[in-house]
């Protein structure tokens, strides 16, 4: 059937039943990142299948890693960068178009991950099977890259499922297992993964009506007067939890779908276009460089062995609780040790809900409850990988806690802190063999924050630093090696910011005004809830350590807080009273009008850090500065993290404000060293 055609990225195979199989293998690569050449190679084969009509056609990946992980985004980048990304989106609609008016049947058959365009091919398909493993993850993630899904997405997954299921999928980017997509109709059948292609056949054979309830509703809710109905609601329900200003793509997503008809073409001309505006905007660039940040931070453990089976940890309060916790649920045995059983016993009642939330089956719940034990005596230190302490905050504690736990070790174990403020330097200096000793300093709650910071002092072994980072990569973490100043890299960029707003406050700026300020330049919290939130007790700690260091003090008021026993979230009472968990934020007065310079005097005061700790090597590079303060802090995504930010903006602009704003309210906005620092003037793309 194929004869005279050569292949490079997929395998075809015709068997006696007159049926085609054809496997995604890209060349090159460990996975299947659809790219141009890919495409026009699936284009000739369709082509030639029209012609010769085989009795049917399985869609399958030979990689063992998945499906496919979505289009190539490196190569979706050079198209924006040549503006030719319209042409690159209607060819990938034409061939998957000619394949979805295949006349013969077509399943996909889908193992592991099946992201962005992969999912936009199985929806080509007639129908879909999928292995039922917790491997599969079937998803349309493109709005975390600031567009939206072009090869078919919006056209064809609202007919297929139904609009009031597919719009969620795509507005949120979330991720099916094949059981749910199976529910929501996105999946027709699910088998054993090694029956799969088996299933596929038959499948082919005798195909699956699709039940009378689901094409109604299919066609219900995309009706013309449906859409008009519907898209307003949806519009209002996404402005509600991110702005169209910020965000633009899941606004497009839910116009495109609105202005859709019954016209297939007119639907995914609907839909080219708008991915090819969307690509041009400042958010789409931002966030994917974001997600090449994010890889890139991943990948950092690869290729180096962690050696480490057992874990053992040192306090049991709420971080190495969690520590503790999580390390488990990641498969490695743990021991966590505490002065008594009372502080060990509610770390354990916690991590039984983390397993039972994260892992379904009781199996492996019990598997994950049995590898996390107790350790009131400390006996699992001798048999540990590595140990990681993470008492309260004080230097000399730390150190004669060390004391005990070195002369325990055998030879290649590590000895790591959490600390989150103070030098390694300090820490280690009564160590036998500080090269085997760093910091991993993770961040609250251990089971949301990605974000571990590899904290290095300089007689570090760099091959332990490699092994930490590994470890990290074996926790599902993202890491980022810091050097061991005060406060690292997140806390001593993150703390003028905080103590800022503090003093705002102080100064009579209300709670619920900051906050809002912050959360309209972009931060996922305001400062104040998450003063609260982390605990005032913290906050003060935490500045008391850096303030000196940074040339700040800490604003007046937070040891009266502290003092009567108003920590923020914890007691139900700080900043803001709160109840059920959420903070009772007073009115504002409407008549209320904040200074101009407010957003600036907090988020300029981040900023200015950031460029001290560039130019104080806290981290390698630039890109690494701003991955590891957006994981760490959650800094607006869509600007792309806080030296971005300043090139955006305009490394003259910036400096300029914040000599202004020195004038205004003092030395601490001074812009401090490294304004010169070549990274501020670099370009806007990493690639």
């Amino acid at each position: 059937m194929f004869e005279g055609l050569r292949f490079n990225h997929w395998k075809t195979s015709l068997d006696e039943r007159g049926i085609v199989t054809l496997s995604l293998d890209r060349a090159g690569s460990s996975v299947n990142a659809i790219n141009r050449a890919v495409l026009d190679e699936l284009g000739q084969i369709v082509e030639r299948l029209a012609i010769e009509k085989p009795a049917g056609v399985i869609v399958h990946s030979a990689k063992p890693a998945g499906f496919a992980a979505g289009a190539d985004i490196k190569e979706f980048v050079e198209y924006a960068k040549q503006g030719s990304v319209l042409e690159n989106i209607e060819n990938g609609q034409h061939v998957y178009e000619a394949l979805a008016r295949l006349p013969c049947p077509t399943v996909a058959a889908v193992h592991g991950a099946c992201m962005g365009g992969g999912t936009e091919l199985i929806l080509a398909c007639n129908q879909r099977i999928a292995a039922d493993d917790d491997k599969t993850r079937i998803a349309l993630p493109e709005v975390m890259l600031g567009i939206h899904p072009g090869w078919g997405g919006t056209a064809r997954l609202p007919r297929l499922i139904g609009a009031l299921d597919a719009l969620p999928l795509m507005l949120t980017g979330k991720s099916l297992s094949a059981k749910r997509a199976l529910a929501l109709g996105m999946i027709d059948r699910v088998a054993p993964p090694e029956e799969l292609l088996a299933e596929a056949r038959a499948l082919l054979r005798r195909p699956q009506s699709r039940p009378f309830a689901r094409r109604a509703k299919a066609w219900l809710t995309n009706c013309w007067p449906a859409r008009q109905i519907l898209a307003p609601m949806v519009m209002k329900q996404t402005a509600a939890k991110v702005c169209k200003e910020h965000y633009p793509a899941p606004f497009a997503l839910i116009d495109v779908w609105q202005r859709g008809g019954g016209d297939i073409r007119q639907r995914l001309q609907h839909e080219a276009r708008s991915v090819a505006k969307l690509a041009q905007t400042p958010t789409a660039r931002n966030l994917i460089r974001l997600f090449f940040l994010q890889e890139r931070l991943k990948n950092q453990g690869a290729g180096t062995e962690h050696g480490i089976a057992h874990v053992h940890v040192v306090g049991a309060g709420v971080m190495g609780g969690d520590i503790a916790a999580w390390a488990a649920l990641k498969g490695f045995a743990v021991t966590l040790q505490d002065r008594e059983l009372k502080f060990i016993q509610p770390v354990l009642d916690r991590a039984r809900k983390l397993y039972e939330k994260k892992l379904k089956t009781p199996e492996k719940i019990e598997a994950a409850t049995r590898r996390l034990r107790a350790d009131v005596e400390g006996a699992g230190i001798k048999d540990a990988d590595l140990a990681i302490e993470a008492i309260y905050e004080n230097a000399e504690a730390k150190q004669a806690l060390y004391a005990g736990i070195e002369p325990q070790f055998q030879a290649g174990e590590i000895l790591a802190s959490n600390t989150s403020s103070i030098p390694l330097d300090e820490l280690r200096r009564n160590l036998k063999s500080p090269q085997r000793f760093l910091g991993l300093h993770f961040f609250n709650p251990v089971a949301q924050m990605p974000l571990v910071e590899v904290v290095r002092h300089d007689q570090l072994d760099p091959a332990i630093e490699k092994r930490a980072l590994a470890f990290c990569k074996a926790l599902g973490k993202l890491p980022v090696a810091v050097k061991g100043t005060p406060g690292f890299l997140v806390n001593r960029i993150l703390m003028p910011y905080l103590l800022e707003a503090l003093r705002l406050y102080n100064e009579g700026v209300p709670g619920p005004v900051l906050d809002k300020a912050a959360k309209r330049f972009g931060m996922p919290m305001g400062p104040i809830e998450l003063a609260d939130t982390v605990g005032l007790d913290v906050c003060a700690s935490v500045g008391k350590e850096l303030a000196p260091f940074l040339g700040l003090e800490l604003p007046p008021g937070l040891e009266e807080k502290l003092d009567a026993g108003k920590r923020g979230k914890k007691d139900g009472q700080g900043l803001y009273v709160w109840q059920d968990g959420k903070p009772i934020k007073p009115e504002i007065d409407p008549d209320y009008t904040p200074a101009p310079d407010l957003t600036d005097r907090m988020i300029l005061s981040m900023v200015n850090e950031a460029v001290a700790c560039l130019a104080d090597g806290v981290v390698d590079d630039a890109d690494l500065l701003d991955a590891g303060v957006i994981f760490g802090t959650g800094f607006a995504p869509f600007r792309g993290g806080p030296i971005q930010y300043l090139r955006s903006e305009g490394t003259a602009t910036v400096k300029a404000k914040l000599e202004q704003l020195a004038q205004r309210h003092g030395a601490r906005f001074t812009p401090k060293e490294g304004w010169d620092h070549p990274a501020l003037a670099a370009g806007t793309d990493m690639l």
